[in-house]
């Protein structure tokens, strides 16, 4: 970041105006064609806004009651000292240092803690981004506990469209685990990469005019290749995702949005969500699901008790157990020391046992079991890449579990 890029203080989109005025003035406008939805600050509008600017299908859910609250504003001056720095932070300005646009922080059933920031409140639906990505891998845990997948079987032997693909002959397993090698780069800020393609194909920015690829996820995923030999080591691709999406869809017959709700929103009553498609419908199984934190948090605090009847026994502890350290990306992420990938989640393996689902510009699902933890935050930070949010977010999290512990 440079000095050119306001603060959270200064960036808060009720402050610069954003959408705001019947009409709003020209110069006040967030719009999808002009991809402005990625434009900072005004990704701090639109992260909340979603789908007021994509197509989206609805989860069904209910109305369960809110969780119980215990609020203790002490935490709020909890201090840490972020990675790379000599200099501690509180809490407080440990979100406003990452852009929070809310935070709920639960211990033992209870929020603890609850702030909100800019256009952001209880009852928004949020652009959960990557963190999308673990709603799908513990589906997928689920199906392969209940004996359903087979995380040894050949993609192709569920997805035929797939088979001359670069994912034909990796094991779902690995798809799972993201351990495929395929020719596919996620450099957010390269249009030319292969997210940027794939952001383009779904619809998910508006193509430039010169695009002349696919028009819908299947098409894209299809045309993916091969590159290199499966199973040597984590790279961290979205494409994954959504084939493991495809073949979730294949086993169990029903899309994303209805294996959400059966599975998940109407038995915890979580309330109304909805995943962006594409133009065609295809759910965005990567990236695309807009809920409330709350419900977020809720999920975590499923997965932290064991599942609660509806995740099996056996995919928690697959979930918790991560995936091969020993193959994690560690030079990507310099701020993430022996954490490994696995089943869609990342894996501390520190002493509180820590595991995330993570998305870009700081969306953060982080669920201790050791300390009864889950914090669900949602966030606008001016950089996509975790980078940007780590060395503050990580040793913030961890410092709650050790006070919590304590």
């Amino acid at each position: 970041m440079t000095d050119a890029v306001p603060d959270a203080i200064a960036s808060d989109p009720v402050a610069m105006g954003w959408m705001q005025g019947f009409p709003p003035p020209p110069e006040r406008q967030v719009l999808w064609r002009n991809a402005d939805h990625w434009r900072f600050p005004k990704t701090r509008w639109a992260f909340s806004h979603f789908r007021e600017m994509l197509p989206t299908v609805r989860v069904a859910g209910g109305n369960a009651a809110p969780l119980p609250r215990a609020i203790d504003e002490s935490l709020s001056g909890l201090t840490f000292t972020p990675l790379g720095s000599d200099t501690p932070m509180t809490l407080e300005q440990g979100l406003l240092g990452t852009y929070a646009d809310g935070l709920l922080v639960v211990h033992k059933g209870q929020v603890i803690l609850e702030r909100w920031y800019g256009v952001t409140g209880p009852e928004t639906r949020h652009i959960a981004f990557s963190v999308t990505k673990s709603f799908v891998g513990t589906i997928a845990a689920s199906l392969v506990a209940e004996g359903r997948l087979d995380p040894g079987a050949p993609v192709s032997a569920y997805v035929p469209e797939l088979a001359a693909s670069g994912f034909g002959n990796a094991t779902v397993g690995q798809v799972m685990d993201m351990t495929t090698a395929v020719a596919f780069s996620e450099e957010y800020t390269d249009p030319k990469s292969g997210i940027g393609a794939y952001s383009a194909a779904v619809g998910f920015v508006p193509p430039s005019a010169d695009y002349d690829g696919p028009r819908d996820m299947w098409s894209f995923l299809a045309g993916v290749a091969a590159n290199g030999d499966h199973g040597q080591a984590f790279t961290y691709r979205t494409c994954n995702t959504d084939v493991l999406n495809w073949i979730v869809t294949r086993v169990t017959g029903q899309a994303f949005a209805t294996n959400l709700s059966e599975r998940f929103w109407q038995p915890l009553g979580l309330h109304d969500a909805d995943v962006m498609v594409d133009s065609i419908g295809t759910p965005f199984a990567g990236g695309g699901l807009c809920l409330r934190l709350e419900d977020l948090a809720r999920f975590g605090e499923m997965l932290r008790t064991g599942g609660q009847g509806l995740v099996p026994a056996a995919a928690i502890a697959a979930i918790r157990r991560g995936g091969r350290p020993d193959q994690f990306d560690t030079p990507h992420y310099p701020s993430l020391p022996g954490w490994s990938y696995g089943s869609q989640w990342w894996h501390s393996h520190g002493p509180d046992g820590g595991f995330s689902a993570r998305g870009i510009h700081g969306q953060a699902l982080w669920i201790a079991p050791e300390a009864d933890l889950v914090i669900a935050r949602f966030g606008s930070h001016p950089v996509a890449g975790n980078a940007g949010n780590d060395p503050i977010s990580i040793p913030m999290w961890q410092a709650l579990g050790r006070a919590l512990r304590a």
